[in-house]
């Protein structure tokens, strides 16, 4: 079954001067998918820089200033959180090691253009990780899940505490001590990820990952995750990463050597596949092929080719206009991949069932 096109939001992504030629339906059309996709910001920044937005009819610009101002209301109050997360670590001597939205904002990189941000993501040392909880909240943050399987299952076998969220602000804190859950089939040092974390703008207190574990935390994240649902966003994330950090060119043998450390050749391999189906990325075929010929991504074609029917449906916008009837099914399976991917078959069926019986029992109460 063929997959209806994406074309127009892809061009309109990489391609701003693409938009002088759209009609009333093609725009109706793009900023549906765009808004569904997280990406609709990302567009109007993207005209912005390019010196398009002038040409565009008023009724999209309305559509994408109205996104660009929320993202820059979010930046600015991402800037913020971040200093005050700084500062009730710093008496610790740990400095806030950001992950994802919140790095690409600080760091100034161009993946924060027109990005969405909802909440922080930090990185800390799991030895430390009751000191940082225990000043954090002194700072403010709570927890905010009170429920003692949810508590248990966070602190037992996941990556991170339950979110934290500021009692007078309300904005939400993830606090990370690895990348991927303690009972995953990958397990990366987060200690070499932390070793190689440098300061943003001369400050200390506050640091990012290196381009070549940013590169690999996001890629990890989009591919061993189940919920896909703004996985087009990710692939947009990567891709401006990609862009702007193959500028260097010791990048890709540095990203190559850095997933082989991190034990992440696997979601890379993925993460290069899509941004260059998807997204039309220049990736060099030696990369591809060092990575082909690895262990950890060897694969039968027959299994390359179902990765490709999931994926290549699942990172689409979740807009009817960019599914087919497969898609439904396609999302699904990836879910309980991701879940599979994330811990052993005992301890997965019964975190499935819980969470089932849950969501039924809570259904009344929503319906009332």
């Amino acid at each position: 079954m063929t997959l209806p096109r994406i074309d127009t939001l892809v061009a309109a992504l990489k391609r701003p001067d693409s938009l002088g030629a759209l009609g009333p339906g093609a725009w109706d059309l793009l900023i549906r998918q765009a808004r569904q996709a997280d990406v609709l910001a990302r567009i109007g920044s993207g005209a912005q820089a390019t010196g398009d937005w002038d040409g565009l009819p008023a009724a999209p610009r309305r559509h994408l200033g109205s996104a660009m101002a929320l993202a820059a209301r979010q930046h600015t109050e991402l800037r913020y959180e971040v200093v005050e997360i700084a500062r009730a670590l710093e008496p610790m001597g740990l400095p806030a090691v950001l992950l994802k939205g919140a790095a690409y904002t600080m760091a100034g990189l161009d993946a924060s253009r027109g990005r969405m941000v909802s909440d922080v993501d930090i990185l800390v040392p799991r030895q430390r990780l009751a000191e940082v909880e225990s000043a954090l909240m002194m700072g403010g943050w709570v927890s905010m899940n009170r429920d003692a399987y949810d508590q248990r299952y966070y602190r037992t076998w996941m990556h991170e505490l339950p979110p934290l969220k500021h009692m007078k602000r309300g904005t939400v804190l993830d606090v990370h001590h690895a990348i991927m859950p303690l009972t995953a089939r990958l397990k990366p040092d987060s200690d070499l990820l932390l070793a190689s974390a440098r300061p943003v703008a001369d400050d200390p207190r506050i640091q990012v990952l290196c381009p070549a574990d940013m590169v690999l935390h996001s890629a990890a994240h989009l591919f061993h995750e189940g919920d896909l649902e703004l996985g087009l966003r990710g692939l947009v994330d990567l891709e401006a990463l990609l862009r702007e950090f193959t500028a260097n060119p010791d990048f890709w043998p540095e990203l190559l050597a850095r997933a082989r450390a991190l034990q992440l050749e696997w979601p890379l391999h993925q993460a290069l596949r899509y941004v260059g189906l998807l997204l039309d990325a220049p990736i060099p075929p030696a990369v591809t092929e060092v990575l082909r010929a690895s262990p950890a991504v060897r694969m039968a074609p027959w299994r390359q080719r179902m990765m490709d029917a999931l994926f290549l449906r699942a990172l689409r916008p979740a807009h009817p206009s960019a599914s087919d009837a497969w898609t439904p099914t396609a999302r699904f399976v990836l879910y309980l991949r991701g879940h599979w991917l994330r811990m052993p078959p005992v301890m997965l069926v019964w975190h499935l069932l819980r969470k089932l019986v849950k969501s039924m029992r809570a259904e009344p109460a929503d319906a009332k």
